[in-house]
């Protein structure tokens, strides 16, 4: 097993962390380019906007068919080879001829970048101690979050690099999102090289056997451990994404007027969840994963009471606390998932992802109704609706524990 801190520690947690970022940049780089696919392609924002939505639905359908295959074929094949495919996309995207086509790619794309988070977490179970394994699922999620800011910030900026160079060498096809996806294409295979030297191959890894699919899937959905986190991982983030997008909607207009290009720097305030994500480690073996988590919803409580206001410094710092709470319970809710099951372990993680991921679109239409009866106050009612429902999962999950712990001996997680 790999010890906290050792070389061997560095290496594979550097490895995942830079193959996450890679994940989350090819999957974000398109949310600041939809106004460029809009008007290249002639499409309303809505139909725009399935260039972003068709690779996370990719993604979400991808996760159980990876961690299966990840659990007979091995956990690095998996990672990195699905990886290298969604990147070959990335460069294969900016020569398509049509949106259509665009959208058969992403979606194809969002399939493959399931690869890795599908199977990181079930590796980093099997090769890591458990100390070393909730330090570096933390450093994980704070790549994740990396990865996603990178993604935006950077595929915006090679848009408009790419916009201003066309207008000047007057080559149509040189368009601003033809030059996000070629660049950030090139650089992330350029980093991907390295995996394969960086990434150790498994040593604990056994290969399940080919039946049994679904009574496992079935087993963790009814493990009393697992499915009360699952529920708590999907809807924190349903709320916690999705109020970015009304928070948008609130700053666009009177009286604040903020410009498109400003509000996609809205998710710079992702920095102290990556902050968060990297203390996560100490956080729980100083106080427990339960009451971390515990600790992380109570704070995400605090942040949101600044949608109240109508003032904007109140609301970018409702908007820094909760995304330093929302990536603390993510990562605890990680780690749970990692620590809780010693079988089917890509399985259980890419269980808890699609959970994560559904969460994140249905979202908008929970909230939808809070913001049409009160504006950013009725988000932030209903946010705390489901805060006071994960909190009550997270005590279930600390007195499941704790009975078990009493009655038969057994190590607890809180």
């Amino acid at each position: 097993m790999i010890d906290l801190k050792t070389p061997l520690w560095w290496r594979a947690t550097l490895a995942l962390g830079l193959g996450s970022m890679l994940v989350f940049i090819n999957l974000y780089l398109t949310q600041p380019l939809l106004p460029l696919l809009a008007r290249d392609f002639e499409l309303s924002a809505l139909s725009a906007s399935w260039a972003l939505s068709i690779s996370t639905l990719g993604l979400a359908i991808g996760l159980l068919f990876w961690a299966r295959v990840a659990d007979r074929l091995g956990r690095k094949p998996v990672m990195l080879g699905c990886l290298l495919v969604a990147i070959l996309l990335s460069l294969l995207m900016a020569w398509l001829p049509g949106f259509g086509w665009l959208l058969a790619v992403r979606g194809l794309q969002g399939f493959f970048l399931a690869g890795l988070p599908a199977t990181a977490v079930a590796y980093m179970g099997e090769e890591f101690t458990p100390r070393a394994l909730v330090t570096s699922i933390g450093i994980y999620i704070a790549a994740n979050s990396l990865g996603g800011i990178a993604g935006r910030v950077f595929g915006g900026l090679l848009a408009q690099w790419g916009e201003q160079l066309g207008e000047l060498g007057g080559e149509q096809w040189f368009g601003g999102w033809q030059t996000s996806f070629l660049v950030l294409g090139a650089l992330s295979l350029l980093l991907w090289l390295p995996l394969l030297k960086w990434l150790p191959s498994s040593q604990n890894f056994v290969p399940t056997s080919k039946g049994g699919g679904m009574s496992a899937l079935l087993g963790h959905i009814r493990n009393p451990l697992l499915w009360p986190v699952y529920l708590v991982g999907g809807l924190n983030f349903m709320v916690f994404l999705n109020q970015y997008t009304y928070v948008a909607f609130y700053l666009a207009a009177p009286p604040i007027h903020m410009a498109p290009a400003a509000l996609g720097l809205l998710f710079l305030t992702y920095l102290t969840g990556t902050f968060a994500s990297g203390i996560s480690g100490w956080l729980i073996n100083r106080f427990g994963l339960c009451r971390t988590l515990l600790g992380a919803i109570g704070i995400m409580a605090v942040g949101n009471l600044g949608l109240l206001s109508d003032r904007l410094p109140v609301i970018l710092l409702a908007l820094l606390v909760d995304s330093f709470a929302f990536f603390l319970a993510h990562a605890c809710a990680s780690s749970w998932v990692g620590r809780s099951v010693q079988q089917h372990r890509a399985l259980a993680s890419s269980l808890y992802l699609v959970f994560y991921y559904l969460g994140a679109s249905l979202g908008g239409l929970y909230l939808y109704p809070f913001w049409s009866w009160a504006g950013l106050p009725g988000v932030a009612l209903g946010m705390m609706l489901v805060l006071l429902v994960t909190a009550g999962f997270s005590l279930q999950l600390l007195r499941r524990e704790r009975l078990m712990a009493n009655t038969s001996g057994t190590q607890s997680f809180s």
